[in-house]
């Protein structure tokens, strides 16, 4: 079935820099759109940055000129430059996806990863 997995979260000090990467596994028959959320302990999760359906992307205001988002359409693989980071970016970042399977080729499936940690903290 398929998989997402993040990586790349850890500990950094305000002002430094994070690459996240969200692979997929499992037989794809379309990536329809990828994202990236995040949740602060105590606080709903939140969108922070994604790939739309359209091609477009979205970030959230709050890391507006930070962070970006980038994808490799041939490794189904997505990921999230984080720079300049603040200790409000701490959370747990998860990857999204919207994705026609090829167990279900004609249905379009939410996918989400287990998580990353990110702590931002001197």
């Amino acid at each position: 079935q398929v998989q997402l997995v993040e990586s790349g979260g850890g500990l950094v000090q305000p002002g430094g820099s994070l690459r996240l990467s969200c692979a997929t596994s499992g037989r794809i028959f379309r990536i329809n759109a990828m994202g990236w959320y995040r949740q602060a302990p105590g606080k709903q999760r939140e969108l922070v940055a994604e790939f739309t359906s359209a091609g477009t992307t979205n970030y959230a205001d709050s890391v507006k000129g930070r962070f970006t988002i980038s994808r490799d359409n041939a490794k189904n693989t997505a990921y999230l430059q984080m720079n300049s980071l603040k200790p409000e970016d701490t959370a747990v970042y998860y990857c999204h996806a919207r994705i026609r399977p090829m167990s279900v080729p004609l249905s379009e499936t939410s996918y989400w990863g287990q998580g990353t940690q990110v702590t931002v903290s001197s």
